[in-house]
């Protein structure tokens, strides 16, 4: 007789590990906060078994926790720029390519603080968007080749819009499902001049056909670019921003300190920096605020140092340049005790930031947050309960809720352990895997078989 069936539950087959190609944006000698997302979502899908490949485009990457990128950098920003300037480098040997292509070369390169400003990268954008056709061709045929012969990944995932000129041909040569994800391209093309802002963003929305999904950081931001790059609604998929909590605690308050405001950025514009002078300002002079600290950390490129000496010499112009304080680029241990040596962080971005990676940060410190009422802020307070909103462009806004706080210790308390919470429930970078996992799992159900 056949022996019935087992009613014992059968374990799963055993499926092999994604393997996942994130491409990433390297932004020379800063931390830039694309490059911090990019790397701990690498580490945290590495975490989950996945074997992933964390590959640096134009430069190496630069992450203030261990970095696991790969040594090896494409389109090399060098090799970009000599092919758009100058003919001869579009057509030169592999061999000779190798040497400008070199990360020692591009770190000494990009070392110079080398101008990143839009305002000059116009035609350069354009050429790269028009993928093959355009003077950064070889770069493409360079990076196919050497993926034909990597073991196939399953998905691949480019950084940003701006490179996804790489979608079709990367989805021909190796069919395999190409994701991209939207993580701040509409600042930089907002400061291309014209004609190549609207050659740039035609090209985009011309080439969204080979992108099988988008990946965006924020609610926010998954609606605007919709509409702002005429994109599918349907593909774009949602991962909040997370980020490595470990070592970020909340500390006690200490009694003797003055009231310290921080700001945590990179020192530019569209930051807000010269904003929050003006906030603290009136806080000193209008609203009663007692001997205060104004304590700042970010990037600084050599483009904006006179920015930043503007803001010095208005604090001076109003009695208050003692009580700033620049601290320059900091690590990651210096950016923990940075932030927990504040009691209020208030970043007044007049750009509506799909992101705000600093924002989760100091909510993960225990450090309440005073953010612009637009961009992905609004969401983030509403999740952790960790700050509140000013109306943005009113510095007089952001002073009222900033002088509440300092009235209100007991609250600025209760919002910083809120906060703290907050981010380690929605914003931690082990959840933003968990999402990016469903979405790259999806995608890899559905890839075709890679060419022969």
């Amino acid at each position: 007789m056949r022996a019935a069936p087992s009613s014992a539950p059968q374990a799963p087959p055993e499926t092999a590990p994604l393997r996942i190609l994130l491409v990433t944006a390297g932004a020379g000698g800063m931390y830039c906060g694309s490059c911090v997302r990019d790397n701990a979502l690498a580490t945290q899908l590495m975490a989950r078994g996945c074997d992933v490949s964390l590959l640096p485009v134009y430069t190496p990457t630069l992450t203030d926790e261990a970095n696991v990128s790969g040594d090896r950098v494409f389109f090399g920003g060098v090799s970009v720029y000599l092919e758009q300037k100058v003919p001869l480098f579009r057509h030169t040997p592999a061999l000779l390519d190798r040497i400008w292509d070199s990360a020692p070369v591009i770190r000494a390169l990009a070392g110079r603080s080398v101008s990143v400003d839009p305002a000059s990268l116009g035609e350069l954008t354009v050429s790269t968007l028009r993928g093959e056709g355009g003077f950064q061709g070889k770069e493409i045929r360079k990076l196919v080749r050497w993926l034909r012969q990597q073991p196939a990944f399953d998905v691949i995932n480019l950084p940003n819009a701006l490179l996804i000129s790489l979608a079709a041909p990367l989805k021909a040569a190796l069919g395999r499902p190409v994701c991209v994800t939207l993580q701040g391209e509409d600042l930089f093309l907002e400061g291309l001049p014209e004609p190549h802002r609207s050659e740039s963003m035609r090209l985009i929305a011309e080439q969204s056909g080979g992108v099988d999904a988008y990946i965006s950081v924020s609610d926010y931001y998954s609606d605007y670019m919709a509409g702002y790059l005429k994109l599918p609604r349907e593909r774009i998929h949602t991962v909040p921003l997370g980020i490595n909590l470990e070592g970020h605690a909340p500390r006690p308050e200490p009694e003797t300190r003055p009231f310290t405001l921080g700001y945590f950025a990179r020192i530019a514009p569209e930051k807000g920096l010269d904003v929050l002078a003006a906030v603290y300002r009136i806080l000193r002079r209008d609203l009663g605020l007692p001997p205060s600290r104004l304590e700042a950390a970010g990037y600084l490129s050599r483009d904006h140092e006179p920015y930043l000496a503007k803001v010095e010499r208005d604090l001076a112009e109003w009695g208050l340049r003692d009580e700033f304080r620049y601290h320059g680029v900091v690590d990651r241990s210096e950016k923990i005790r940075f932030l927990q040596g504040l009691d209020v962080l208030c970043v007044p971005s007049p750009y509506a930031e799909p992101k705000g990676l600093y924002l989760l940060e100091a909510l993960a410190n225990g450090v309440p947050v005073v953010s612009p009422r637009h961009g992905s802020f609004p969401e983030v307070i509403e999740r952790t309960g960790g700050g509140v909103l000013a109306e943005p462009g009113r510095p007089e806004s952001f002073a009222e809720q900033i002088l509440g706080l300092w009235r209100d210790p007991e609250r600025r308390r209760q919002l910083g352990r809120r906060g703290a919470e907050g981010a380690r429930k929605h914003y931690g970078a082990a959840r933003m895997a968990e999402r990016a996992l469903e979405v790259y799992s999806t995608l890899a159900a559905t890839r075709q078989p890679a060419p022969r």
